[in-house]
Protein backbone atom coordinates (compact mmCIF):
# COMPACT_ATOMS: atom_id res chain seq x y z
CA UNK A 1 0.00 0.00 0.00
CA UNK A 2 1.64 3.64 -0.65
CA UNK A 3 2.27 5.72 2.24
CA UNK A 4 -0.39 8.75 2.23
CA UNK A 5 2.10 11.63 2.68
CA UNK A 6 0.67 15.14 2.92
CA UNK A 7 -0.95 16.41 -0.13
CA UNK A 8 -0.86 12.85 -1.54
CA UNK A 9 -3.73 10.10 -2.30
CA UNK A 10 -7.40 10.39 -1.42
CA UNK A 11 -8.42 13.56 0.42
CA UNK A 12 -12.54 13.11 -0.26
CA UNK A 13 -13.74 15.78 2.31
CA UNK A 14 -14.85 19.35 0.49
CA UNK A 15 -11.85 20.92 2.57
CA UNK A 16 -8.27 19.52 3.41
CA UNK A 17 -6.02 19.76 6.75
CA UNK A 18 -2.50 18.45 6.78
CA UNK A 19 -0.59 18.26 9.81
CA UNK A 20 2.74 20.20 10.00
CA UNK A 21 4.48 22.17 13.11
CA UNK A 22 2.13 25.05 12.50
CA UNK A 23 -1.29 23.09 12.51
CA UNK A 24 -0.77 21.03 15.26
CA UNK A 25 -0.18 21.07 18.88
CA UNK A 26 1.61 18.08 20.86
CA UNK A 27 0.17 17.22 24.43
CA UNK A 28 -1.84 20.15 25.51
CA UNK A 29 -5.30 21.10 23.37
CA UNK A 30 -6.73 24.58 21.99
CA UNK A 31 -7.57 27.20 24.17
CA UNK A 32 -10.61 30.08 23.41
CA UNK A 33 -7.45 32.14 21.73
CA UNK A 34 -6.18 29.58 19.51
CA UNK A 35 -6.17 30.78 16.02
CA UNK A 36 -7.77 28.16 13.89
CA UNK A 37 -5.77 26.29 11.33
CA UNK A 38 -9.09 26.15 8.94
CA UNK A 39 -12.53 27.62 8.58
CA UNK A 40 -15.25 25.95 6.97
CA UNK A 41 -19.48 25.92 7.09
CA UNK A 42 -21.56 24.13 8.75
CA UNK A 43 -22.56 20.83 7.28
CA UNK A 44 -18.75 20.46 5.13
CA UNK A 45 -16.50 18.00 5.05
CA UNK A 46 -12.83 17.89 6.03
CA UNK A 47 -10.48 15.37 5.49
CA UNK A 48 -7.99 15.74 8.33
CA UNK A 49 -4.26 14.30 8.44
CA UNK A 50 -3.87 12.95 11.85
CA UNK A 51 -0.47 11.68 12.99
CA UNK A 52 0.87 9.23 15.81
CA UNK A 53 3.10 10.12 18.43
CA UNK A 54 4.99 6.58 18.30
CA UNK A 55 8.51 7.49 16.37
CA UNK A 56 7.94 11.20 18.09
CA UNK A 57 8.17 10.68 21.84
CA UNK A 58 11.31 12.01 23.29
CA UNK A 59 11.89 7.57 25.12
CA UNK A 60 12.15 6.99 20.90
CA UNK A 61 15.10 9.52 20.50
CA UNK A 62 12.06 11.76 18.74
CA UNK A 63 13.28 10.49 15.77
CA UNK A 64 10.70 8.74 13.67
CA UNK A 65 13.10 7.76 10.36
CA UNK A 66 15.53 6.58 12.82
CA UNK A 67 13.08 4.94 15.40
CA UNK A 68 11.16 3.21 12.35
CA UNK A 69 13.85 2.27 10.41
CA UNK A 70 15.47 0.26 13.15
CA UNK A 71 12.20 -1.89 12.50
CA UNK A 72 12.81 -2.03 8.92
CA UNK A 73 10.64 0.98 7.49
CA UNK A 74 12.14 2.81 4.68
CA UNK A 75 12.78 6.49 5.21
CA UNK A 76 10.37 6.74 2.49
CA UNK A 77 8.17 4.84 4.00
CA UNK A 78 8.17 7.09 7.28
CA UNK A 79 5.59 9.80 7.49
CA UNK A 80 7.16 13.58 6.40
CA UNK A 81 4.55 15.77 8.44
CA UNK A 82 5.88 13.40 11.64
CA UNK A 83 9.43 14.00 10.84
CA UNK A 84 8.68 17.81 10.27
CA UNK A 85 6.74 17.70 13.53
CA UNK A 86 10.09 16.10 15.44
CA UNK A 87 12.33 18.23 13.66
CA UNK A 88 10.61 21.22 14.94
CA UNK A 89 10.84 24.08 17.54
CA UNK A 90 7.42 22.26 19.15
CA UNK A 91 8.39 22.36 22.95
CA UNK A 92 7.25 19.05 24.30
CA UNK A 93 7.10 18.26 28.05
CA UNK A 94 6.37 14.71 29.26
CA UNK A 95 4.26 15.40 32.52
CA UNK A 96 2.53 18.65 32.04
CA UNK A 97 1.90 17.36 28.07
CA UNK A 98 0.65 14.52 27.07
CA UNK A 99 1.57 12.72 24.35
CA UNK A 100 -0.99 13.31 21.38
CA UNK A 101 -0.50 15.39 18.80
CA UNK A 102 -3.89 16.81 17.84
CA UNK A 103 -4.75 18.72 14.26
CA UNK A 104 -6.94 21.89 14.42
CA UNK A 105 -8.47 23.54 16.11
CA UNK A 106 -11.41 24.08 12.96
CA UNK A 107 -13.55 26.87 13.01
CA UNK A 108 -17.29 25.64 12.16
CA UNK A 109 -19.10 29.25 11.15
CA UNK A 110 -22.00 30.22 13.57
CA UNK A 111 -21.09 27.76 16.05
CA UNK A 112 -21.39 29.47 19.46
CA UNK A 113 -21.34 28.10 23.01
CA UNK A 114 -24.76 26.22 23.87
CA UNK A 115 -24.92 24.97 20.70
CA UNK A 116 -24.42 20.88 19.64
CA UNK A 117 -21.80 20.31 17.28
CA UNK A 118 -22.77 16.93 15.11
CA UNK A 119 -19.42 14.98 13.90
CA UNK A 120 -19.70 12.50 11.57
CA UNK A 121 -17.01 9.91 10.69
CA UNK A 122 -17.30 9.28 7.07
CA UNK A 123 -13.88 7.97 6.47
CA UNK A 124 -10.57 6.55 8.42
CA UNK A 125 -7.72 5.97 5.89
CA UNK A 126 -4.48 4.37 7.19
CA UNK A 127 -1.63 6.61 6.10
CA UNK A 128 1.24 3.46 6.59
CA UNK A 129 1.24 -0.14 6.98
CA UNK A 130 2.26 -0.67 10.38
CA UNK A 131 1.70 0.87 14.00
CA UNK A 132 3.07 0.60 17.49
CA UNK A 133 1.30 -0.96 20.94
CA UNK A 134 2.93 0.34 23.84
CA UNK A 135 3.38 0.12 28.00
CA UNK A 136 5.19 3.21 29.33
CA UNK A 137 6.92 4.94 32.63
CA UNK A 138 4.75 3.10 34.98
CA UNK A 139 1.38 3.59 33.01
CA UNK A 140 -1.72 1.24 32.66
CA UNK A 141 -3.52 -0.97 34.17
CA UNK A 142 -0.99 -3.37 35.99
CA UNK A 143 1.18 -0.08 37.05
CA UNK A 144 3.73 -1.23 39.19
CA UNK A 145 3.34 -5.07 37.85
CA UNK A 146 3.72 -5.03 34.59
CA UNK A 147 5.21 -4.64 32.06
CA UNK A 148 8.39 -6.93 33.05
CA UNK A 149 11.45 -7.22 30.80
CA UNK A 150 11.62 -10.47 28.94
CA UNK A 151 15.63 -10.50 29.29
CA UNK A 152 15.73 -9.51 32.71
CA UNK A 153 12.24 -10.39 34.20
CA UNK A 154 12.32 -7.20 36.42
CA UNK A 155 9.81 -4.59 35.96
CA UNK A 156 10.22 -2.29 32.65
CA UNK A 157 9.85 1.11 31.68
CA UNK A 158 9.11 0.70 28.36
CA UNK A 159 7.95 -1.82 26.42
CA UNK A 160 6.74 -1.51 22.70
CA UNK A 161 5.53 -3.58 20.07
CA UNK A 162 5.91 -2.74 16.41
CA UNK A 163 3.12 -4.51 14.74
CA UNK A 164 3.10 -4.53 10.49
CA UNK A 165 -0.57 -4.01 8.89
CA UNK A 166 -2.07 -6.21 5.85
CA UNK A 167 -4.60 -2.92 4.78
CA UNK A 168 -5.10 -5.12 1.12
CA UNK A 169 -6.52 -8.06 2.87
CA UNK A 170 -10.37 -8.76 2.53
CA UNK A 171 -10.52 -7.72 6.31
CA UNK A 172 -7.58 -5.57 6.79
CA UNK A 173 -5.27 -7.50 9.57
CA UNK A 174 -2.43 -6.42 12.19
CA UNK A 175 0.56 -8.96 13.38
CA UNK A 176 2.77 -9.07 16.04
CA UNK A 177 5.74 -11.25 15.92
CA UNK A 178 8.51 -12.50 17.66
CA UNK A 179 10.56 -15.28 18.46
CA UNK A 180 10.97 -17.41 15.28
CA UNK A 181 7.90 -17.86 13.49
CA UNK A 182 5.65 -16.59 16.58
CA UNK A 183 2.91 -14.34 15.51
CA UNK A 184 -0.37 -12.98 16.49
CA UNK A 185 -3.17 -11.64 13.82
CA UNK A 186 -6.09 -9.84 14.68
CA UNK A 187 -8.57 -7.61 12.67
CA UNK A 188 -8.43 -3.65 12.14
CA UNK A 189 -11.12 -1.46 13.64
CA UNK A 190 -9.85 2.24 12.76
CA UNK A 191 -11.32 5.10 14.91
CA UNK A 192 -9.86 8.01 16.51
CA UNK A 193 -8.91 8.12 19.96
CA UNK A 194 -9.13 12.16 20.80
CA UNK A 195 -11.91 13.88 19.16
CA UNK A 196 -13.26 16.67 20.63
CA UNK A 197 -14.03 20.91 21.10
CA UNK A 198 -12.40 23.80 22.46
CA UNK A 199 -12.41 23.97 26.19
CA UNK A 200 -13.80 27.10 27.98
CA UNK A 201 -10.83 27.46 29.72
CA UNK A 202 -7.78 29.47 29.42
CA UNK A 203 -4.96 27.57 30.90
CA UNK A 204 -4.63 24.91 27.79
CA UNK A 205 -5.50 21.07 29.12
CA UNK A 206 -3.05 18.01 29.14
CA UNK A 207 -4.39 15.86 26.19
CA UNK A 208 -5.08 12.62 28.14
CA UNK A 209 -7.89 13.37 30.21
CA UNK A 210 -10.97 13.11 28.82
CA UNK A 211 -14.19 15.52 29.67
CA UNK A 212 -17.12 17.52 28.66
CA UNK A 213 -15.24 18.77 25.12
CA UNK A 214 -14.57 15.28 24.48
CA UNK A 215 -11.11 14.57 23.83
CA UNK A 216 -9.24 11.54 24.29
CA UNK A 217 -12.64 9.26 25.04
CA UNK A 218 -10.85 5.98 23.33
CA UNK A 219 -14.26 4.40 22.78
CA UNK A 220 -13.43 2.00 20.13
CA UNK A 221 -17.46 2.29 18.87
CA UNK A 222 -16.76 5.51 17.75
CA UNK A 223 -15.56 4.42 14.31
CA UNK A 224 -16.73 4.74 10.91
CA UNK A 225 -20.14 5.11 10.16
CA UNK A 226 -20.46 6.70 13.43
CA UNK A 227 -21.96 10.04 15.01
CA UNK A 228 -19.86 12.04 17.84
CA UNK A 229 -22.45 15.18 19.24
CA UNK A 230 -20.45 17.33 21.70
CA UNK A 231 -21.80 20.98 23.38
CA UNK A 232 -19.43 23.55 21.95
CA UNK A 233 -17.95 25.77 24.67
CA UNK A 234 -16.59 28.61 22.77
CA UNK A 235 -17.16 30.50 19.51
CA UNK A 236 -16.42 28.79 16.61
CA UNK A 237 -16.59 25.27 18.36
CA UNK A 238 -12.47 24.72 17.83
CA UNK A 239 -12.29 21.00 16.30
CA UNK A 240 -9.67 18.54 16.56
CA UNK A 241 -8.42 15.68 16.07
CA UNK A 242 -5.62 13.32 17.45
CA UNK A 243 -4.62 9.61 18.52
CA UNK A 244 -5.61 7.58 15.60
CA UNK A 245 -5.68 4.04 16.13
CA UNK A 246 -5.77 1.25 14.53
CA UNK A 247 -7.07 -0.86 16.47
CA UNK A 248 -7.85 -1.32 20.47
CA UNK A 249 -9.37 -3.35 22.99
CA UNK A 250 -11.90 -2.94 24.99
CA UNK A 251 -10.10 -0.86 28.23
CA UNK A 252 -6.90 -0.37 26.96
CA UNK A 253 -5.11 -1.62 29.39
CA UNK A 254 -1.35 -1.83 28.85
CA UNK A 255 -1.50 1.81 28.03
CA UNK A 256 -2.19 2.63 24.32
CA UNK A 257 -3.73 0.75 21.79
CA UNK A 258 -2.57 -0.27 18.32
CA UNK A 259 -1.19 3.56 17.62
CA UNK A 260 -0.84 4.74 13.87
CA UNK A 261 -1.52 7.60 11.63
CA UNK A 262 -5.09 8.14 10.10
CA UNK A 263 -6.55 10.11 6.97
CA UNK A 264 -9.85 10.89 8.62
CA UNK A 265 -12.66 12.68 6.98
CA UNK A 266 -15.63 14.21 9.13
CA UNK A 267 -18.98 16.12 8.33
CA UNK A 268 -18.95 19.11 11.04
CA UNK A 269 -22.83 20.42 11.85
CA UNK A 270 -23.50 23.27 14.32
CA UNK A 271 -27.27 22.16 15.93
CA UNK A 272 -29.07 24.62 17.70
CA UNK A 273 -29.86 23.27 21.75
CA UNK A 274 -34.01 23.13 19.92
CA UNK A 275 -32.24 21.16 16.76
CA UNK A 276 -29.88 18.25 18.93
CA UNK A 277 -32.90 17.48 21.41
CA UNK A 278 -34.53 14.91 18.89
CA UNK A 279 -31.52 13.12 18.87
CA UNK A 280 -29.66 13.61 21.61
CA UNK A 281 -31.75 15.53 24.36
CA UNK A 282 -30.03 18.12 26.46
CA UNK A 283 -26.50 17.74 26.00
CA UNK A 284 -24.22 17.98 28.75
CA UNK A 285 -20.85 16.16 27.42
CA UNK A 286 -20.08 14.15 24.21
CA UNK A 287 -22.57 11.44 23.12
CA UNK A 288 -22.33 8.92 20.00
CA UNK A 289 -24.21 7.04 18.17
CA UNK A 290 -24.63 4.53 15.22
CA UNK A 291 -26.84 3.02 12.65
CA UNK A 292 -27.72 0.19 15.33
CA UNK A 293 -26.89 1.82 18.51
CA UNK A 294 -27.13 5.31 20.88
CA UNK A 295 -23.80 4.96 22.58
CA UNK A 296 -24.11 6.63 26.75
CA UNK A 297 -20.53 7.65 27.89
CA UNK A 298 -19.61 7.89 31.59
CA UNK A 299 -16.71 9.55 32.83
CA UNK A 300 -14.62 10.14 36.22
CA UNK A 301 -11.34 9.71 37.91
CA UNK A 302 -13.17 6.57 39.56
CA UNK A 303 -14.39 3.75 37.56
CA UNK A 304 -17.20 2.67 40.17
CA UNK A 305 -18.34 6.80 39.60
CA UNK A 306 -17.63 6.24 35.96
CA UNK A 307 -20.39 3.50 35.52
CA UNK A 308 -22.50 5.43 37.70
CA UNK A 309 -22.69 8.59 35.82
CA UNK A 310 -22.51 5.92 32.84
CA UNK A 311 -25.79 4.49 33.39
CA UNK A 312 -27.47 7.52 34.44
CA UNK A 313 -26.50 9.28 30.80
CA UNK A 314 -27.75 6.20 29.49
CA UNK A 315 -31.16 6.84 31.79
CA UNK A 316 -31.18 10.39 29.74
CA UNK A 317 -30.66 9.28 26.70
CA UNK A 318 -34.09 6.54 26.72
CA UNK A 319 -35.75 8.97 28.59
CA UNK A 320 -35.27 12.17 26.16
CA UNK A 321 -34.64 10.51 23.06
CA UNK A 322 -36.69 7.52 23.04
CA UNK A 323 -39.73 8.24 25.19
CA UNK A 324 -39.26 5.92 28.05
CA UNK A 325 -40.03 6.43 31.25
CA UNK A 326 -37.06 6.98 33.64
CA UNK A 327 -37.89 3.66 35.55
CA UNK A 328 -38.73 1.53 32.71
CA UNK A 329 -35.40 2.72 31.41
CA UNK A 330 -33.46 1.78 34.73
CA UNK A 331 -35.07 -2.02 34.46
CA UNK A 332 -34.73 -1.99 30.47
CA UNK A 333 -30.53 -1.18 30.65
CA UNK A 334 -30.23 -3.84 33.89
CA UNK A 335 -31.88 -6.41 31.27
CA UNK A 336 -30.40 -5.31 27.89
CA UNK A 337 -27.75 -2.44 28.11
CA UNK A 338 -24.37 -3.61 27.41
CA UNK A 339 -21.99 -1.84 29.47
CA UNK A 340 -18.31 -1.90 28.59
CA UNK A 341 -15.12 -0.11 29.99
CA UNK A 342 -13.59 1.69 27.55
CA UNK A 343 -10.61 2.73 29.10
CA UNK A 344 -9.10 2.65 32.31
CA UNK A 345 -5.53 4.60 31.47
CA UNK A 346 -6.41 8.15 31.10
CA UNK A 347 -6.62 9.16 34.87
CA UNK A 348 -10.14 10.07 34.08
CA UNK A 349 -11.29 6.24 33.20
CA UNK A 350 -14.42 5.68 30.60
CA UNK A 351 -17.57 3.96 30.24
CA UNK A 352 -19.63 3.65 27.55
CA UNK A 353 -23.02 1.64 27.23
CA UNK A 354 -24.38 0.46 23.49
CA UNK A 355 -28.25 0.94 23.56
CA UNK A 356 -30.08 -0.80 20.57
CA UNK A 357 -32.28 0.97 18.72
CA UNK A 358 -34.11 -1.80 17.36
CA UNK A 359 -35.46 -2.85 20.53
CA UNK A 360 -37.34 0.64 20.20
CA UNK A 361 -40.16 0.36 17.63
CA UNK A 362 -40.04 3.79 17.00
CA UNK A 363 -36.55 3.49 15.96
CA UNK A 364 -36.28 -0.11 14.77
Amino acid sequence: MPVLQPHDGLRTGQHYLAASPETVTWGRLPTPGSKPVLTIASGQTVTVDTVSHEGLMEDQGRDPVGYFGGHGVRTDDVLSDLADIAASDIVHTRGPDGPHVVTGPIHIEGARPGDVLKVEYLELLPRVPYGVVSSRHGLGSLAGERPVSPETGEPARIISQFCTADLDAPVPTATMAWGTGRRITFPLNPFMGLSGVTPGTETALNTIPPGRHGGNLDVRDLGLGSTMYLPVQVDGAGFYMGDPHFAQGNGEVSLTALEASLRTTVRLTVLSSADARPVAGALDGPFGETPAHWIAIGLDTDLDEAMRKCVREAVRILEQVADVPGHIAYLYLSAAGDFVVSQVVDEVKGVHCLIRKADFPAWA
